[in-house]
Formats: structure tokens, C-alpha cells, sequence
């Protein structure tokens, strides 16, 4: 084996991890600032909807980039493993509900051709595949099949 190949098979997860870490750290700390995050009026109105209004757009708002934020330090550092691909994975569930519940703002022709906003929510099943990936890894049952 090559360097080069080696020092990928060594980091590769590492940097996936980090890397989905930043992702969520950046998306969630623009929240925390009002309409600086393109997601901000749609995070507020999925939430609103899941929580059948009982938690106000304002504070649903800081509570995800709460979550967001923590999310991918958690990520990034590396910690609680195991723990944190389960909150990843009902994250991305609930960031897919605009595909049902807004398809107005999710698709220009139904059900082929995604808006931006829907271009950006389907993106995550790249993010939940690798987390996938993370979690297979972590619990020692990932398989590389030549």
C-alpha cells in the first residue's frame, strides 16, 4: 500500500466525521442570527407544523440552532459516538417533511423537479448516508467490499 492510500484508509472516516460536524456547526450557528440562515423560514414553519404550533417560531428557531450546533461540535470533537447518530437521524427525518407538507416551495413540477429549497433538503440523504457509514464504523461492523 502506497502513502498516500494509507493515510487516506487512516483519516478518511475522521474527515467525514469532521466534516458533517462543520456542516451542522455552520448551519446551526447561522440560526442564531435572524434571517442570516437561507433555511431560517422554513425551519420555523416545519417546526411549527410538527409541533402543532405549540412552540413559538422564535424560540423554535434558537432551539434547532441549539441543537445544530451542539450536533456538530459533538461531531467534530468526536464524542458520544453512538449517541449522536440517533439524534442526527431524527434531525434529518423532520428536515424532509417540507417534501410533503410544503411541496409548493419544495418542487416546481411534481415529483421530479425540486426547487432549490427542495435540492437543498434532499442533499441530507448524502449526510445520512454517511453518518450511516460513521455508525457502521463505530459499532465495528463496517465491511469494504472490493
Amino acid at each position: 500500500m502506497n502513502p498516500s492510500t494509507s493515510w487516506l484508509s487512516r483519516k478518511s472516516l475522521i474527515l467525514l466525521r469532521i466534516s458533517i460536524g462543520l456542516i451542522y456547526f455552520w448551519f446551526g450557528a447561522l440560526k442564531f442570527f435572524p434571517n442570516l440562515s437561507p433555511a431560517d423560514q422554513l425551519a420555523k414553519h416545519t417546526i411549527h407544523l410538527i409541533t402543532f404550533g405549540l412552540i413559538p417560531d422564535n424560540i423554535s428557531i434558537i432551539l434547532l440552532a441549539i441543537w445544530e450546533t451542539i450536533l456538530g461540535l459533538m461531531l467534530m470533537v468526536g464524542i458520544w459516538r453512538q449517541g449522536i447518530f440517533y439524534i442526527l437521524l431524527i434531525h434529518m427525518a423532520c428536515t424532509f417533511v417540507p417534501l410533503f407538507f410544503f411541496v409548493d416551495v419544495s418542487f416546481t413540477e411534481l415529483p421530479y423537479a425540486f426547487t432549490l429549497v427542495g435540492q437543498y433538503i434532499m442533499k441530507n440523504l448524502i449526510i445520512i448516508c454517511a453518518a450511516i457509514t460513521l455508525h457502521a464504523h463505530y459499532r465495528g461492523t463496517l465491511v469494504f467490499i472490493k
